[in-house]
C-alpha cells in the first residue's frame, strides 16, 4: 500500500474488494499498483487468502464478513469478484452505503435483478460498473479504431463466438447450479463475446433474439477443466447449459450470431468476432494450442479499386488492471449519471431473452 498522495495532493481512493479468487486477485493487483489509490480492506471467506494478500499487499483491514468491512473501512471503491447471486445483495448494499461500485461480469442473475442495481446507483449518485475486462485487448482496441475509421463502411452483420475444448468451470460448485450463476456458458464466457461484439459494432440495442441451449457434457461429468472426465459431485447435479447459441436481431436491420461453449469437439478453445460492412470486412481470433497460441487481426478492404488486406497495429492487452482504471476514471470524472451500470443491464436483458428463447423454442423480444 502506498503512503505517498498522488501529484496535486488530492486524496487517494480507500479502496476494498471483496472475493479474492483468479478474478478478485486481478482486482487486487490493480488497486495496488495505483498510485492514486489506497488499498485498504479484503473480504474473504478464505482466512488462508486474507493472509496471503493482506500479507503481501500491506492491506491493514481483513474481514470474514462484507458487511463489516463496508461499515467499518471507510471505502470509496469496492470491487465485487464474488459468485454470481451475491452481486446484487453486495452492490446494493454497498451503493447504499456511499461507495462506487466495480462488479465482475456477469452482472447479475436475470436483467431483473441487474435492473434493481442500476436503480441502487442512480438513487445513490454512484458509479456502477462491470468489469468486461476483455474489451480491454490491444486487438479489440485496434479493430475499434477500423470500425469509427470507417474504412469498413456500414455494419450489418457480425459472428462472434467463445468455444473451449474441455473448460467447464468447477463442476458441482456455484458455476454450474442455475441459482447461484444464472446460466451456463452463455453467461459465463458468452457474455464476453457480445459485449464485445456490440462494442464493435457501435452500440446497436439488441431487439430480440432467437437461441438454443444445450447440455450433452456437463451432465456426464464431462469437459471439466481438468483433464479426463470429472465426477460430478452428490447432490449437485449439472443444471446449466454447456453449449448456447443465439441470433439476434440489431436496431437497423443487422444481425449478431453469438455461440459460446465450455466443451466442445474441436482441436483447441477458439474465440473469435468477424464484421461485415459495406466497405470491408475485418476479424480477430485468438486461442488455439497453449504452447503455441495464436492471435490474428486482418481487415479486408479495397484501396484505389484494388483489392488490399490490412494488417492494424496491435498495442499490448489491458486485461483487469485497464478495466479497474477505467472504473477509477468514471469516479474521478464526477459523472456518475454517465455510468450507472445502464451498458451491462442491456447485456443482462439480452441474455434474459435468449434465455427465454432456448426454453421456448421461438424467437423472443428483448426488453428495454
Amino acid at each position: 500500500m502506498n503512503a505517498a498522495a498522488p501529484e496535486g495532493g488530492q486524496r487517494r481512493l480507500r479502496a476494498g474488494v471483496i472475493g479474492l479468487g483468479w478474478a478478485g486477485q486481478q482486482h487486487v493487483a490493480a488497486y495496488a499498483a495505483d498510485p492514486a489509490v489506497d488499498l485498504v480492506a479484503l473480504s474473504a471467506m478464505e482466512e488462508h487468502l486474507l493472509e496471503r494478500f493482506g500479507t503481501e499487499h500491506d492491506v491493514p483491514g481483513r474481514y470474514r464478513d462484507w458487511t463489516q468491512m463496508i461499515a467499518e473501512a471507510e471505502l470509496d471503491v469496492v470491487s465485487i469478484a464474488t459468485p454470481t447471486f451475491l452481486h446484487e445483495p453486495m452492490a446494493i448494499h454497498a451503493l447504499g452505503a456511499g461507495v462506487h461500485v466495480l462488479t465482475e461480469k456477469p452482472m447479475a442473475q436475470t436483467g431483473e435483478a441487474a435492473a434493481r442495481m442500476v436503480a441502487a446507483a442512480q438513487q445513490a449518485g454512484r458509479v456502477l460498473d462491470v468489469s468486461f475486462n476483455h474489451r480491454q485487448r490491444g486487438d479489440v482496441t485496434a479493430l475499434k479504431d477500423v470500425v469509427d475509421s470507417g474504412v469498413l463502411g456500414k455494419l450489418y452483420y457480425a459472428k462472434t463466438g467463445w468455444i473451449r475444448r474441455q473448460g467447464i468451470p468447477g463442476l458441482g460448485t456455484w458455476f454450474t447450479k442455475a441459482e447461484s450463476s444464472g446460466g451456463g456458458a452463455l453467461m459465463d464466457i458468452g457474455i464476453h463475446m457480445l459485449d464485445m461484439a456490440l462494442h464493435l459494432l457501435g452500440e446497436p440495442a439488441v431487439t430480440a433474439a432467437s437461441a438454443s441451449t444445450h447440455a450433452e457434457f456437463g451432465p456426464l461429468g464431462r469437459g471439466g477443466s481438468g483433464f479426463g472426465v470429472s465426477q460430478v459431485e452428490e447432490g449437485a447435479p449439472f443444471e446449466v447449459e454447456d453449449l448456447a447459441t443465439a441470433f439476434l436481431r440489431l436496431d437497423g436491420g443487422g444481425t449478431l450470431l453469438l455461440e459460446s461453449s465450455w466443451a466442445q469437439w474441436i482441436p483447441h478453445d477458439l474465440c473469435y468476432v468477424t464484421l461485415y460492412g459495406a466497405d470491408g470486412g475485418a476479424t480477430i481470433e485468438w486461442g488455439g494450442d497453449p504452447a503455441h497460441p495464436h492471435q490474428e487481426i486482418t481487415v479486408w478492404t479495397e484501396v484505389a479499386g484494388m483489392p488490399a488486406e490490412l494488417q492494424p497495429v496491435v498495442g499490448e492487452d489491458g486485461h483487469h488492471a485497464a478495466a479497474v482504471a477505467s472504473f477509477l476514471q468514471h469516479v474521478a470524472s464526477g459523472d456518475a449519471a454517465a455510468h450507472d451500470g445502464s451498458l451491462a443491464l442491456r447485456r443482462a436483458r439480452v441474455l434474459d431473452a435468449c434465455y427465454a428463447s432456448a426454453k421456448a423454442g421461438t424467437e423472443v423480444s428483448v426488453a428495454h
